[in-house]
């Protein structure tokens, strides 16, 4: 079971944390160049990071809002070695509760194209066609709260 903490505040070990995260997914496992990782967007953002009970971060996402009912989840990540236990499905469930509790009716994604069956679980259906971004291909997709 993880301990999820989240910031706004990307000056806060948590950020950092998150980033350290996004880091070791986005850009050394993908490819993902820096530049495009971190967006301007970060001040914006809701940024979580669940923990174990070692207090190591294991997981993060964002939540960006796109408007007072629709909140787009961006930057899921989980570490290579923790994947399979179930960390992706905690986090999606702790960032949704999120959502709801800040007024959201209706999740967004970007979803890499591996991972569409994952979201499906969840309940998320694709909304558009395919297309690349930083070299990996998506599928936009969303979610009723």
């Amino acid at each position: 079971m993880l301990t999820f903490e989240l910031s706004t505040d990307i000056e806060s070990t948590i950020y950092q944390d998150a980033l350290a995260l996004r880091h070791s997914v986005f850009v050394d496992e993908q490819n993902v160049s820096l530049a495009i990782e971190i967006d301007e967007k970060e001040s914006s953002c809701i940024h979580v990071v669940g923990y174990d009970q070692k207090k190591r971060p294991l997981v993060t996402a964002r939540l960006y809002p796109l408007n007072a009912q629709t909140f787009k989840l961006q930057r899921v990540a989980v570490l290579l070695r923790e994947r399979g236990n179930n960390y992706g499905k905690e986090i999606m469930a702790f960032m949704e509760a999120k959502a709801k509790q800040l007024g959201a009716t209706e999740m967004v994604l970007g979803a890499q194209v591996h991972a569409l069956p994952f979201y499906e679980k969840l309940d998320y259906q694709i909304c558009s066609e395919q297309y690349e971004e930083a070299g990996i291909y998506h599928y936009d997709m969303k979610k009723v709260l």
